[in-house]
């Protein structure tokens, strides 16, 4: 199997894995989002909206419910394949290839951006982020999501995906396992000074997701619960920098009158 292959195979079982932890991680992480979409979507289709990095595609049937106008963009062509294969279903979605580090869409182009775990895999978030907002019509949103560095989860990824130790993770979970790619993993503190360097005010931001080694792959819905009542109990505390995903929503000041 290729790895473009491998990406959006494991992209697919994220949200139906047999593990309870894992699947909820992902699942949990998606319905936050989709709330979110719905929530600052408009009443009217006459807007258009642009996700930066699909994965498999899956918030893209939830994002053409609600605009008329539909980009996606990425510069791998196995997540753009995917999306391709939705045009049918949904004629208006339109896929192109494009780094967000140094976008060569117009200024002013949308009124919603979506861009879920994309920055943590450049450097050039900073670039990626300023870019974004240039995009953004005046008053457009911008709903953002990415890993917190020192989560249970992020930490453990560093030994499990070792040589040697991938290999017994991979006979545990019986699916798809590949390196996450991680390369830029940022403290809210920093994220939040790239959010303020591009201009944009937060408008909304929360935390989710619990992991605990062994105990998510052992003991399934037992485990699954323990993690889920730490997670609400972790938010909005000291210790909430150990929760997995950071949620931002962005936006682009209005024009003065």
């Amino acid at each position: 199997m290729s790895s473009n292959q491998e990406l959006v195979e494991l992209q697919d079982t994220l949200y139906h894995s047999k593990n309870p932890t894992r699947r909820w991680l992902h699942c949990s992480r998606k319905a936050w989002l989709f709330d979110k979409i719905t929530e600052y979507s408009p009443q009217t289709a006459q807007f258009s909206a642009l996700e930066v990095g699909p994965g498999s595609g899956i918030y893209l049937p939830h994002l053409a419910q609600y605009y008329q106008q539909l980009m996606v963009v990425d510069i791998e062509p196995a997540y753009l394949e995917r999306a391709q294969s939705l045009q049918n279903k949904f004629p208006h979605l339109q896929v192109q290839i494009d780094d967000m580090t140094g976008s060569s869409l117009p200024s002013s182009s949308f009124d919603f951006i979506l861009c879920t775990e994309v920055v943590e895999h450049t450097l050039k978030s900073a670039e990626m982020i300023q870019q974004m907002a240039r995009l953004l019509k005046p008053g457009g949103v911008l709903l953002l999501s990415t890993p917190q560095p020192y989560s249970l989860l992020e930490l453990t990824a560093k030994i499990a995906f070792l040589p040697g130790i991938i290999q017994l993770v991979r006979w545990i979970y019986k699916e798809p396992i590949i390196k996450t790619g991680h390369i830029n993993l940022m403290r809210e503190k920093v994220l939040k000074q790239q959010i303020q360097a591009a201009q944009l005010s937060i408008i909304e931001s929360h935390k989710t997701g619990f992991y605990i080694p062994v105990l998510a792959e052992l003991t399934g819905e037992w485990g699954l619960s323990i993690e889920q009542y730490l997670a609400r109990r972790l938010y909005n505390t000291v210790l909430e920098g150990g929760l997995w995903t950071q949620y931002y929503v962005l936006q682009k000041e209005k024009m003065k009158q």
